[in-house]
């Protein structure tokens, strides 16, 4: 098994800013972003530029972690967990030109500390996940989840409180 351990803290690697204790297994595409100490990448994810990630996560195979994506401390995210970050996406432009960053608008999204997102998730863009809160696997998430909370289903809704 081929993992990257990095040992020194802050340290760029290929334009990524890696904190300390980070693993990042084999087939990661990681490029302008941020990683923090001891968060964990599985193989196959996609980190975009502008996304970061904080401490303590564990980011599972085939998900895709977005520009504009920012994960807080202690996050779980599932296998194929996929964001996004523009609410009408599209190849060109009405002249056919092909558009470039000045023709969209980035929406950021943001999973706040202690936050779990099951397999196969889809959240969508300018939303905030709530601290402690549970995404149910296979949900589409196209709203703001509260704190402590369980959400499931397409569109997500609230199962639970967590206490």
């Amino acid at each position: 098994m081929n993992i990257l351990n990095i040992d020194e803290p802050k340290k760029a690697l290929a334009n990524v800013m890696v904190g300390e204790g980070v693993r990042i297994f084999n087939f990661v595409n990681a490029y302008g972003c941020s990683i923090d100490d001891n968060s964990k990448i599985g193989a196959f994810v996609e980190i975009q530029k502008g996304a970061s990630i904080g401490k303590n996560c564990k980011i599972s195979s085939h998900s895709f972690i977005c520009e504009g994506v920012h994960i807080e401390d202690n996050c779980f995210i599932g296998h194929g967990v996929m964001f996004t970050n523009d609410l009408f996406p599209k190849a060109t432009n009405a002249d056919g030109s092909p558009q470039t960053e000045e023709d969209w608008t980035l929406l950021e999204t943001y999973v706040k500390k202690g936050a779990s997102i099951g397999s196969n998730a889809t959240i969508l863009c300018g939303i905030s996940i709530g601290e402690n809160a549970l995404v149910g696997a296979g949900s589409v998430v196209t709203k703001d989840v509260p704190p402590n909370t369980v959400v499931a289903g397409n569109p997500a809704r609230i199962i639970k409180k967590i206490s």
